[in-house]
């Protein structure tokens, strides 16, 4: 019998629908859900054991998959099966990661698994718009400490109007592409991008999409209702010491407070905090710290996080001795690689990031092959974060989660500036050399001026900065921090990142870590964000202006040649000998794609020297070069036959036709070695395709004088068995007879 299930129905508003639906699959696991909308089902599951682990933090994974079967497909690869994860589902376990972390008690450490599944795909709805809500509607149905339900939504604006969880065809028309998440009374995350827009439209789609959440959180609390509620687990806590922790506020907050205003560099600072964290350790017994050595650790770092943001709230200074909105020294230099086709250096204070431009053809397209989506990028930038740029060393297991959406973060940031008619597949590198706060951003800096000194024309070249926000509720007193440091970021209750041009911002992540932040405070903070990106952005455009005029000397060039389809198969040639000889004689690398929609074919040849690209050009030309009937055309003589000659255009070498004996002059021509030698150039005129032999002819007597007192052969008579076997027999209507050369003289 089929179990009774629980549903809750949400209205999108525009005839769209959400369903949340509980109690038919994977009841063993402590919460579950089905999400649908249209034709796309997302499963998430949640399960959290029972005892703690031995770790001072949340063991939380959010996984996220894209079942190859939910679009009817097979997986690519030789396994045929789903193994690691691709880049854009690791950005959507991000996107809910970041939401659902900070609402389990800080306290709480036992192994916790959120999966959400795409079971069916639907290609009317983008699954990575519900996926906060399929976790969050899961975890209400469960017994885990959380504060509170959530939801995350996508918003779009076309044509001027907001849009919650656009298609995919309508995010194409919209200027802005951003995903919200939030609780009822507190926005918690935005990660998007955008199209040069300004901080009030950021703001007002920010409020927008948070109303939208507020109707899918309702809609859980219904189900969770409908479903049962269950009583929250109990869970072993760390015990308090109120005793310890006055004592370590005593030995310790003047001390980490004067350490935080002498204004010092990152090493000098932490060996200072450092050396302080060791005298309050060494205040207690060796059995306390036995006992207690977490907590006291704990009650510390507390005390370090206080005496820092009260020196700034108090006094308006920072860690290094800046004030709240300045921008830290920086400097910058393009140019550096000699091999590169394009390398730009960008340091900020303690961050530093070489970029890298390399440029090739389409054939070096990331290629993106996932359940809900396929396609490819032309432009794309990597982002790697040795662990030598904080001065640590630990093992390098292939590229982390961090990694990838930062990575990502600076490619949005950048992508709407490279121009769409751009002929060249472009990867951006960023190298980050040294951290402290947010590289990212440096890499968003480096990435502009390495596009620039490539010579991809960059509509306008990008600057992003990372933003902070200190806040205590109790006394009202905030302030917002521009360019944070590291040690800023962990500490702050708002940890955002803004990008954009002269004229508006292209891309943001923000992190909210406090309830209920004022939407005035944001537009303060993003308009503060705004002053702080312009002032980097002068320093980029001092360093280099604009893109360069053309690509390095060694850097290839990109020439693309649109020819018809028909021609398609005769510039590949039979089994692509043509298109290999040209590749191996010009030192180019040519590839053809075909138009979906128009059916032309696209033609890149890419090489570092002009004149191989233009022997390519000149190839091609010569291969669609189609004569017009009654045009006159310069020919040689390339082979000398009994009947004729074959000649070649030389306006489209390669293009060859017969000559035929018959056309080289009005005399009868006995001998074509009479007339012609090999290499002579002279003008015929093409007479278009012959009605009787249906191949193309071209002559060279029709430009000659016709000699005197010359009459034209009657045509021959037309006709077959009823019209009699008459006709000239010497002529070309009987093969037994007349001059196999061409005997019967053609009309012009």
């Amino acid at each position: 019998m089929i179990p009774k299930a629980f549903q809750e129905v949400i209205d999108l508003g525009d005839g769209r629908e959400i369903s949340i639906e509980t109690g038919k699959l994977a009841k063993q696991a402590h919460g579950s859900v089905v999400v649908k909308s249209g034709n796309c089902m997302l499963l998430c599951t949640v399960v959290s054991n029972y005892k703690p682990s031995d770790v001072d933090f949340l063991p939380l994974t959010v996984d996220y998959r894209e079942k190859f079967h939910a679009s009817g497909r097979y997986p690519g690869g030789f396994f045929k099966r789903e193994a690691r994860p691709s880049t854009g589902e690791i950005l959507v376990m991000r996107l809910v990661d970041r939401v659902l972390r900070p609402l389990f008690p800080k306290n709480y450490h036992c192994e916790t698994q959120v999966m959400i599944q795409l079971m069916s795909h639907d290609e009317d709805v983008m699954p990575d718009a519900m996926a906060g809500l399929a976790a969050s509607a899961a975890i209400q149905l469960s017994d885990f400490p959380f504060e509170c339900p959530i939801s995350e939504v996508r918003v779009g604006r076309v044509d001027g109007e907001f849009i919650i969880n656009p298609t995919r065809t309508q995010l194409e028309d919209s200027d802005i592409d951003m995903i919200i998440g939030a609780s009822e009374d507190s926005v918690m995350m935005v990660e998007g991008e955008m199209d040069e827009i300004s901080e009030e439209d950021m703001t007002e789609a920010i409020k927008f999409a948070h109303e939208a959440v507020k109707i899918q959180i309702a809609a859980q609390n219904r189900l969770a209702d409908k479903a049962g509620r269950k009583e929250v687990r109990e869970y072993d806590v760390e015990e308090e010491n109120e005793a310890v922790e006055k004592k370590v506020h005593d030995l310790a907050y003047d001390k980490a407070y004067a350490i935080a205003k002498a204004g010092s560099a990152k090493q000098e600072r932490s060996a200072a905090f450092s050396e302080l964290k060791e005298e309050v350790l060494a205040s207690f017994s060796e059995e306390e710290q036995e006992e207690m050595g977490d907590l006291i650790k704990k009650y510390y770092y507390k005390v370090e996080k206080e005496a820092v943001r009260n020196l700034t709230l108090d006094e308006g200074i920072r860690l290094d001795a800046r004030k709240t909105d300045e921008i830290r020294p920086i400097w910058c230099e393009v140019d550096y690689l000699p091999s590169t086709h394009g390398s730009a250096i960008f340091t900020r204070g303690e961050t530093q990031a070489l970029a890298t431009v390399t440029l090739g053809t389409s054939r070096e397209a990331n290629i993106i092959d996932m359940p809900s989506y396929e396609g490819e990028e032309r432009f794309y930038l990597h982002y790697n974060f040795p662990p030598f740029s904080t001065g640590e060393a630990r093992p390098i297991r292939g590229t982390s989660r961090r990694e990838i959406g930062h990575g990502n973060l600076a490619q949005r940031a950048l992508s709407r500036q490279v121009p769409e008619d751009c002929p060249y597949t472009v990867r951006v590198v960023s190298e980050v050399l040294e951290s402290n706060g947010s590289s990212s951003m440096a890499t968003v800096c480096a990435g502009t001026m390495a596009l620039m000194d490539a010579g991809v024309k960059l509509r306008k070249p990008v600057s992003g900065i990372a933003m902070g926000l200190i806040s205590d509720a109790k006394t009202g007193k905030y302030a917002v921090l521009s360019d944070i440091l590291g040690d800023e970021d962990h500490l702050g209750d708002m940890d955002f990142k803004v990008t954009g041009t002269a004229d508006g911002i292209t891309a943001c992540q923000m992190d909210i870590k406090i309830k209920g932040l004022a939407y005035e405070i944001l537009i303060k903070a993003l308009k503060q964000a705004r002053e702080g990106r312009l002032h980097i952005l002068e320093k980029l455009t001092e360093t280099i202006a604009a893109p360069a005029e053309d690509v390095k000397p060694h850097a290839p060039k990109m020439v693309t040649r649109v020819i018809p389809n028909e021609y398609i198969g005769a510039v590949i040639g039979k089994g692509g000998e043509v298109i290999q000889e040209l590749q191996k004689t010009t030192g180019t690398t040519i590839v053809i794609n075909e138009d979906p929609v128009t059916g032309e074919g696209i033609v890149e040849i890419l090489g570092t020297d002009q004149g191989g690209i233009d022997q390519v050009l000149a190839k091609i030309d010569s291969i669609m070069f189609a004569p017009e009937e009654g045009s006159i055309y310069e020919v040689k003589v390339i082979k000398m036959l009994d009947f004729g000659a074959v000649v070649e255009y030389t306006a489209a070498p390669g293009n060859e036709i017969l000559l035929h004996v018959s056309e080289l002059a009005w005399e009868r021509t006995e001998n074509v070695e009479d007339v012609l030698s090999m290499g002579d150039v002279f003008d015929v005129k093409y007479m278009g395709i012959d009605p009787r032999t249906r191949k193309e002819r071209v002559s060279r007597r029709a430009l000659l004088p016709k000699p005197e007192g010359w009459t034209e052969r009657p045509p021959r008579r037309e006709g077959g068995r009823d019209g009699g076997r008459g006709g000239d027999r010497r002529g070309g209507g009987d093969r037994r007879g007349g001059d196999r050369r061409g005997g019967n003289r053609r009309r012009d």
